[in-house]
């Protein structure tokens, strides 16, 4: 069993994810989004899918990311 890092939960079901050189054990893909999902520098959700990122900064859609002055973005079709 491990312990998930967001929450400190002892599962036995517990997950590793390894991402840019380190390892992250979660218990479930709530926790794990909860801790590495990029937040929209707009409205501030989690952006689970693709998202859009202007000079480091990361937008849930691109209606976001022209409320913050980036007209050059476009969502995906």
């Amino acid at each position: 069993m491990a312990v998930c890092e967001v929450c400190n939960n002892d599962y036995e079901m517990s997950f590793e994810v390894h991402a840019a050189g380190a390892v992250h054990t979660f218990d479930s893909i709530e926790c794990a989004a909860q801790k590495m999902a990029p937040v929209c520098d707009n409205c501030q959700c989690r952006i689970l899918g693709h998202g859009l990122e202007s000079d480091g900064q990361f937008y849930c859609c691109a209606h976001c990311a022209r409320e913050q002055g980036v007209g050059r973005l476009m969502d995906h079709a």
